[in-house]
């Protein structure tokens, strides 16, 4: 079958296409940019891209348009397949109806920590021998793609909230049907499609009703959210983390090791490169999954100490002039306030400096500005891009005082880091986006 997908370098679709090309179809995609690394990616399994949605790209007629959710009403190649009555479908659902049936999905949901967590558990599949196919929002550093198919009956999946099409506004989780659900936390987001957080709740709900009475829910304690949408209804065994009933992850010891305790007994030190106790938690509802699908907990936790990391997730891009410059995807408050805490107590007094980029639907709504200030509590310095931004970043961060400075030029930007920057300082990046190549910007200014 050949199949043309709308939107195809963003990380879920470009997966959708790499498990696509690995099942035996024919592949081939658009998006208004077509630009690495996911471009690259494609390119390499013989992915045809197209630049732009113009609607002579019909005139590849392919046997099925697959659909991103970026595409909306309007877009004029959309618009071609709509007025032809051609066949298409939402991503999401040609993922459930042509990979996941048939399979163990163990999916991971959550406002926060769905990325690192759903690699955790691929990993410690992988290195218990289990072959798992997987579809992650990111880059394992242990895999180095995002999405893989194999013969395995597991498949890991990241199960995101957001809407899932143009056509279908139900999250993308609920087409994914797991055994096995990881729900990390919950907290409120996506503020451009919904209007509360009981909105998310109620999707999140929907979720939990798809889950087998014989699968497992692995739930974070600490959430009143979570514990109000089971509330609601579940008919699946749940395992609590960060609960002394449960799972739970001990305070590190001076070489990062943990101890790992199940209904108040230790079953083993793990150890884990990822930093703060959100990854410690990350790690413990990723080896209570695993257990499920067959993993000896003894085995999950040798596993947590061979876990290499996930591209922008705190990623090193560079050291210039003992100034060191990090990455990371942090762009909600709670997220970047974790990112920060987990740097800090890695880095001790070195100096923070804070780059963040407020580039999210949610963030350039304004929903979240008044969280601002705190979630940079940590930094000593804070350089917020604000081009294009909907709503005053300057008043915003006020309350940092002289530690907060707004830019709308990036250039400008570059140059006051690099000008403010010492030996010994950590520049944090923090961007959902490619932030125009300031990571590299930052490593050239500094070294001149």
């Amino acid at each position: 079958m050949h199949i043309h997908i709308l939107g195809i370098c963003g990380t879920f679709m470009g997966g959708i296409a790499l498990l696509a090309r690995a099942a035996g179809h024919r592949v081939t995609g658009c998006d208004a940019n077509v630009y690495p690394p996911m471009s690259t990616q494609l390119e390499a399994q013989g992915i045809e891209l197209v630049e732009g949605y113009g609607s002579d790209q019909i005139a590849l007629a392919p046997d099925l348009f697959v659909v991103g959710n970026a595409i909306s009403r309007g877009n004029p190649l959309l618009e071609e397949i709509l007025d032809r009555n051609l066949p298409y479908v939402s991503g999401p659902q040609w993922l459930a109806d042509n990979i996941l049936r048939d399979r163990w999905v163990l999916a991971v949901a959550g406002t926060h920590g769905k990325t690192t967590t759903t690699s955790l558990l691929a990993w410690i599949l992988e290195d218990a021998g289990l072959n798992p196919s997987f579809l992650v929002g990111g880059v394992p550093q242990n895999f180095g793609v995002s999405a893989r198919l194999t013969d395995s009956p597991f498949f890991v999946i990241e199960a995101d909230e957001y809407d899932t099409a143009f056509c279908d506004k139900r999250s993308k989780f609920v087409h994914y049907r797991p055994r096995t659900a990881i729900l990390n936390n919950l907290e409120f987001d996506h503020a451009d499609i919904f209007a509360d957080l009981a909105a998310i709740e109620t999707q999140f709900h929907h979720f939990v009703r798809t889950l087998p009475g014989k699968g497992l829910v692995v739930a974070n304690a600490n959430e009143e959210s979570l514990k109000r949408v089971l509330a609601r209804g579940c008919w699946t065994p749940v395992e609590w983390f960060d609960a002394v009933e449960g799972w739970q992850a001990g305070a590190p010891d001076g070489d990062g090791a943990f101890e790992v305790r199940l209904a108040g007994q230790p079953v083993g030190r793990a150890h884990l490169e990822l930093l703060g106790a959100h990854n410690r938690a990350n790690a413990i509802a990723a080896l209570a999954a695993a257990r499920h699908a067959g993993v000896p907990v003894t085995a999950g936790i040798a596993a947590l100490g061979r876990f290499k990391g996930i591209k922008r997730r705190l990623e090193v891009r560079g050291t210039v002039r003992d100034v060191t410059v990090y990455d990371d995807f942090a762009h909600h408050p709670t997220a970047i306030a974790v990112t920060l805490d987990g740097l800090r107590r890695k880095v001790g007094s070195a100096r923070i400096l804070a780059v963040l980029e407020p580039r999210s639907n949610t963030m350039k709504l304004g929903t979240m500005k008044a969280q601002l200030p705190g979630s940079l509590a940590q930094a000593d310095q804070v350089f917020c891009y604000a081009k294009n931004l909907g709503w005053d970043a300057t008043e915003a961060l006020a309350p940092m005082g002289k530690k907060a400075g707004v830019f709308d030029d990036l250039d400008d930007m570059v140059a006051a880091i690099a000008a403010a920057a010492g030996v010994g300082d950590q520049i944090l990046v923090m961007s959902n986006g490619g932030f125009g190549g300031v990571h590299d910007k930052l490593l050239a200014a500094l070294a001149s």
